[in-house]
């Protein structure tokens, strides 16, 4: 394995090696002899093995052990500042411009014993299922295709209105009447040939609409709206299924995302466990009675849409790279509008009856 040292600045101040890799940030590493100095300045020289290492470190009068440097170069990788030569790139010089973005944004979480490129490669591998491409949905499906997903299922029922388009910016005045899954398909396709997507035109009415969409999908990701037991089929097919599922929504005002991990975090029916009913005498009960009578307009808005969007992606790719843990399983995470957006998690109740979740 040849190592290379990743993109860094570096000074002695003192008994101290100062690192910059991030400017909102200085590592301070304990350097009282200069040793760990002279083996920045050999990492610097260009990628090596660890005997190469070893050499060049003798060459400036520093003599250890294979083992020592080695040891010295697993605490670097610790600290992520080195990475392996080998993956940086895809190894096509049209990807590699295609993916340049997503490849810088992967060093910062590349190790030794996971290049960059396999952090992409995982995201050019996955399937997902997008439900929804309206709203929220196409800024979804836009930051999908971005991230270089490799297929795509995106399942809609409606047709493109003028009413759309404050929001939904997949879509173009020649497309309104048209099938919006077809629309959308069409763009992603325009959009990167190498990406394979499938229209499905398809009203969901219970679980089982779902089941044969799940199967082979990585991930579930968006939401349906139309009927208020929605996002209960939803989480169903997917737990049942064993594959993750992030959705995100908006009420007049929040915006809220979340994700499941089957089995391991709490679902959705979970939470629903205790819900307030319309026949409570309680604050809950008293909306679950009137909130059909609010004929409350889609207030969701451009900016909002593309914010929901990215982070129901963003999880997304969490879960298909698992570069950190999904940062909203089992969880809601509420930007409130009347708060600046200040995002507030509110974990779901686990239900240990819960007649979805794995037992």
């Amino acid at each position: 394995m040849r190592i290379v040292l990743k993109e860094c600045a570096w000074e002695s101040l003192g008994e101290e090696l100062l690192v910059l890799t991030d400017p909102r940030e200085v590592l301070t590493l304990g350097d009282e002899d200069g040793q760990v100095a002279a083996l920045f300045a050999a990492l610097g020289r260009g990628p090596c093995t660890v005997p190469e290492l070893q050499g060049r470190l003798a060459a400036a009068g520093l003599s250890f052990s294979e083992a020592d440097v080695r040891s010295a170069v697993e605490s670097l990788d610790g600290l992520g500042l080195v990475e392996c030569e080998s993956d940086r790139t895809l190894g096509d010089p049209d990807l590699d411009a295609r993916h340049r973005s997503n490849l810088a944004f992967f060093e910062a979480f590349a190790r030794l014993d996971r290049p960059r490129a396999d952090f992409v490669n995982s995201l050019r591998r996955s399937h997902v299922l997008v439900l929804g491409v309206g709203g929220a949905g196409s800024s979804l499906v836009q930051c999908l295709a971005g991230l270089g997903v490799g297929r795509l299922t995106l399942v809609d029922r409606d047709d493109v209105e003028s009413r759309n388009f404050a929001r939904q910016f997949l879509y173009h005045h020649a497309d309104i009447g048209r099938s919006k899954v077809e629309c959308a398909a069409e763009w992603v396709r325009a959009y990167d040939p190498r990406i394979e997507v499938r229209a499905v035109d398809r009203w969901i009415t219970c679980p089982d609409d779902l089941k044969d969409l799940v199967d082979g999908a990585d991930l579930v990701a968006g939401g349906l709206d139309g009927h208020p037991e929605a996002h209960l089929w939803v989480n169903e097919a997917a737990v049942r299924a064993g594959v993750p599922l992030v959705v995100g929504g908006m009420t007049r005002s929040q915006v809220t995302y979340y994700s499941v991990d089957p089995g391991r975090s709490a679902c959705v029916r979970c939470d629903w466990s205790d819900h307030p009913t319309a026949g409570e005498a309680s604050p809950g009960g008293f909306v679950e009675r009137n909130r059909a009578k609010l004929m409350i307009q889609n207030a969701l808005i451009g900016p909002l849409a593309m914010q929901m969007g990215s982070l129901v992606a963003y999880e997304a790719m969490r879960y298909l790279t698992r570069f950190e843990e999904p940062q909203a399983a089992g969880t809601f995470v509420k930007l409130d509008l009347r708060n600046g957006l200040a995002p507030e998690r509110q974990p779901f109740t686990r239900d240990p009856d819960c007649p979805v979740c794995p037992r």
